[in-house]
């Protein structure tokens, strides 16, 4: 129990940091023009509209990461896939493999608890086309960074789509200067420094499970071997 009071503290003073942060004016100016335009089923609604933390089990092994937050998503709620398809076939596929206690995630504050997992985005803020700027990137892997070293218990990364796999695997070479191939592909797994593995992993988009590229059952597959690996 201290160790997760200490946690929360940790995880609270680095969210509010994110939560205040102003550094690239571009997604800045972006995100305040989502919120203000909307979308016809949200104008009844106040967006958040501002950079988004991550959430779950800050003891977990588990880290999903995807690239940011989603337009109409995320930065409509405050919180990361959370009010849109995408979200919803995520936790419903969390949900069969355990992973968190409920099968959807509608709102911020809707009961959403994960179990034994994390997850947050490479990018705090949602890109315009969603294609973030080099520069935005490296602006915001100082959080990235504090999140996962923060994770103490941390073992697995999964990689929601291949942007997110590429902006991680460009966030490790980075850091620790590596010159290996790191290459996306659904279910394969790298070795990274400091012992953590990288699962890529399809985006769980309508238009990816709309074509077939995913389902519940290969998803759900793939979260299971991933707790395996922990």
């Amino acid at each position: 129990m201290p160790i997760k009071k200490i946690n929360n503290k940790i995880f609270e003073k680095l969210n509010k940091k994110i939560i205040a942060c102003n550094k690239c004016s571009r997604l800045v100016k972006f995100r305040k023009k989502i919120s203000t335009e909307k979308r016809k089923q949200y104008l009844h609604e106040t967006y958040w509209g501002k950079p988004i933390t991550g959430f779950g089990d800050e003891n977990g092994k588990i880290l999903f990461v995807g690239l940011a937050p989603a337009a109409h998503g995320g930065t409509r709620t405050g919180r990361v896939f959370t009010g849109d398809r995408s979200s919803d076939f995520l936790y419903k596929c969390m949900f069969k493999a355990n992973i968190s206690n409920q099968p959807k995630s509608q709102y911020l504050n809707d009961g959403l608890k994960l179990k034994n997992a994390y997850i947050t985005t490479a990018l705090k803020c949602v890109p315009p086309g969603d294609k973030p700027k080099k520069n935005e990137l490296d602006n915001c892997f100082k959080y990235f960074n504090s999140e996962i070293t923060y994770l103490k218990n941390l073992k697995v990364i999964v990689a929601l789509g291949k942007i997110a796999f590429d902006a991680c695997a460009y966030f490790y070479k980075s850091k620790y200067k590596l010159n290996e191939k790191i290459n996306f592909a659904h279910d394969k797994v790298y070795k990274l420094p400091g012992d953590i593995l990288l699962v890529g992993c399809y985006h769980p988009s309508p238009r990816n499970v709309n074509t077939g590229r995913i389902n519940e059952k290969k998803m759900t597959n793939l979260f299971n071997k991933v707790l395996k690996l922990t």
